[in-house]
């Protein structure tokens, strides 16, 4: 599991949210599909979190102030990694290209990448997706929706 500094100075360990659905998106303040889609990301997020999915960014090749800056422009209230040099994402070993910005990926509350989006995406896609994981995991372990 992915563990570092977010771009506010805090630490951030997504073992953390294990038994949770996790939205990993990677975004840039410099990417113009990344601010298309922001209020895309924010509003599933927001509309999602009962369900048990948290949504975390991957902040690339960037710098803190212009991150800090696209966050408050947008609303984004859930956390996002540093990645300067795109570390983190080489971490991925193929999965999310390091050219592909933006991307998102859904873990399952197994820890499993259970989509991938390469590029821009639409609140109704954020929002289905990651509503039809949590239904499904939940389902699969015999639990709540929410956990």
């Amino acid at each position: 599991m992915l563990s570092g500094a977010t771009i506010t100075g805090d630490r951030l360990n997504l073992a953390a949210l294990r038994g949770k659905v996790i939205v990993l998106n990677v975004w840039g303040s410099w990417c113009a599909p990344c601010r298309a889609e922001a209020p895309a990301l924010k509003k599933a997020s927001d509309e999602t979190y009962d369900l048990g999915v948290r949504f975390v960014g991957i902040d690339t090749r960037d710098n803190d102030a212009a991150a800090r800056a696209f966050e408050r422009t947008y609303g984004i209230t859930y956390p996002s990694f540093r990645d300067p040099d795109g570390e983190l994402l080489l971490r991925f070993n193929g999965r999310i290209p390091l050219s592909a910005v933006p991307s998102t990926v859904f873990i399952d509350r197994d820890g499993r990448i259970a989509a991938r989006i390469i590029g821009q995406t639409t609140y109704r896609t954020l929002r289905d997706l990651a509503k039809d994981i949590a239904t499904e995991n939940a389902k699969n372990s015999g639990g709540g929706a929410a956990q």
